[in-house]
């Protein structure tokens, strides 16, 4: 809450300058005496060949000035004060109604969304709830210059063209802007979501319109472009609930093969996380190099991809350890030819 005041108080001093009067703000300056003859009214001679006064004043001119500018600002002071502060009351009772309704009207659009059949994404509810709220303050910002008299016209109109200089200035930022805007739309991925996009792949831990935060998996933090995700390809690898786990494991040519298949049939059933629906399947897959290779798939929840994963690995090799099935590795037979002379 402090920061965002801090942010508010460059507009309410602009604002309540801008109100004061010019009149009020410029200091009367006298006149240079002009020496004029009492005959005919035109300049005296002798007066405009006297010499130039010395541009650098004095000590004393100088501490002079500063307590004539001293005096004027306390003239100022007490002359428009009072109104002073009576506007600044103003300004802040208006902008801090519009902080508070903002806040309130974002709590509804976000209860709003959470309970609409659209099923929006969060990265997208979020957006909508923080746009309520600005608007809702820019809208009190604009009704406290009205109240102390801002034009409100001339500002609306400079914003326009300010806003068109820099939509060619900042083109790549408008291209991220574009792209975050999409993602929010089409939902490729959601907070919390682990994906591989942008050339980054971990999840994702928050998201603006000009880039996307996503925290690796060794826990470091990538903040990727919207233009580099949206232009490329997007892979969310916890988009559905369940996933299938692709293992290979490898015999050899002397081994028994549906002894094997039975033996990796039991231990995939015998685990707890695979799923019963879909089936696992466990097939003879191809004859290598040097090995008979067998794919085994399970399904699991996604959540148990890697445990899965792990487990089956592990126990694959001390099961073919203690049923005496070997799991060969390329090797290379090598014949020496003698040639005698």
């Amino acid at each position: 809450m402090i920061r965002q005041a801090l942010r508010i108080l460059p507009l309410l001093f602009l604002f309540l300058v801008a109100a004061v009067p010019a009149t009020a703000r410029t200091a009367t300056v006298p006149a240079a005496p002009v020496a004029i003859t009492a005959q005919d009214g035109a300049e005296d001679p002798a007066a405009a060949e006297e010499p130039a006064q010395d541009l650098v004043a004095s000590p004393e001119e100088a501490v002079e000035n500063l307590t004539g500018l001293a005096d004027k600002a306390q003239t100022w002071l007490e002359e428009n004060g009072v109104r002073l502060a009576i506007q600044t009351a103003i300004v802040l009772v208006i902008v801090l109604a519009f902080w508070i309704l903002g806040g309130f009207v974002g709590r509804l659009t976000d209860r709003g969304l959470q309970k609409s059949k659209l099923k929006s994404s969060k990265l997208l509810c979020n957006f909508i709830v923080s746009i309520v709220r600005k608007a809702v303050l820019l809208l009190g910002l604009l009704v406290a210059a009205s109240t102390i008299g801002f034009e409100i016209g001339p500002l609306l109109a400079g914003l326009g063209v300010a806003g068109f200089v820099l939509g060619f200035a900042l083109q790549d930022t408008l291209s991220n802007f574009a792209a975050g805007l999409m993602v929010m739309i089409y939902r490729p991925f959601d907070i919390g979501d682990f994906v591989s996009a942008g050339g980054v792949t971990g999840s994702v831990r928050d998201m603006t319109l000009v880039s996307t935060t996503i925290s690796t998996p060794d826990n470091q933090v990538m903040i990727v472009p919207n233009s580099s995700i949206w232009g490329g390809v997007i892979t969310n690898v916890t988009a559905q609930d369940t996933r299938r786990v692709d293992l290979t494991f490898g015999i050899g040519y002397e081994d028994d093969i549906d002894k094997t298949e039975k033996v990796l049939a039991q231990i995939v059933g015998d685990h707890a996380k695979v799923l019963k629906d879909p089936a696992p399947v466990i097939k003879l897959h191809e004859l290598g190099d040097s090995s008979v290779n067998f794919v085994v798939r399970p399904w699991v929840k996604t959540s148990d991809y890697w445990e899965v994963y792990w487990d089956l690995t592990r126990e694959v090799k001390k099961r073919f350890d203690a049923e005496g099935i070997s799991i060969p590795f390329p090797q290379r037979d090598v014949h020496l030819y003698q040639q005698s002379n």
